[in-house]
């Protein structure tokens, strides 16, 4: 099996690609080795210097702390990777979920289908994730998750990019901010 890697828009994101299903349940983030027993994220999450660990559909995105450097993380997440699928496993999270309709007649309703339809796909090509939390007062509040998370130009892709689009789609909102 050949893992490949892609950089993203955050020097500390590393996005890996098996070429094989990673998470079967939408994604999925996990800065906590004690929350979670998966053998993958647990052996990922236990080198020094990984600060997450991020699962979509076809990809694991890994992020660093700012000391540590990607020569020397690379290969050995690489070769657990390998090894997890190696030992006959078809995906790192298997568990499906239900799906859950969307009331697109709710201001919240329109903004989550944005968000869904329109932003996440984006989002998701850089190693990341986009989550609605809340809608109050003309505010969206989201959290940014994998190589969004702490990223340099997360501001501005939050400013330009979600809050221009929602505000243009939902005339209710004025502001988009992380939590």
């Amino acid at each position: 099996m050949f893992v490949q890697t892609e950089i993203t828009p955050n020097p500390n994101s590393l996005k890996f690609l098996p070429g094989r299903s990673v998470s079967l349940i939408g994604p999925l983030e996990v800065t906590d080795i004690s929350k979670t027993t998966n053998e993958l994220i647990r052996n990922i999450m236990s080198i020094d210097g990984v600060k997450s660990v991020f699962l979509s559909e076809d990809f694991i995105s890994v992020n660093k702390f700012d000391d540590f450097e990607w020569e020397d993380l690379k290969h050995i997440i690489i070769s657990f990777i390998n090894d997890y699928f190696a030992n006959g496993n078809k995906s790192v999270i298997s568990k499906m979920e239900e799906t859950i309709d969307i009331d697109t007649s709710t201001v919240e309703g329109q903004i989550i289908k944005i968000l869904e339809t329109k932003i996440r796909p984006a989002v998701a090509r850089d190693g990341g994730d986009i989550k609605f939390k809340d809608f109050k007062d003309g505010v969206v509040r989201v959290e940014l998750q994998g190589a969004c998370s702490g990223c340099p130009s997360a501001a501005l892709t939050l400013k330009q990019g979600v809050q221009n689009l929602l505000c243009h789609y939902v005339p209710e909102v004025r502001e988009v901010e992380a939590i």
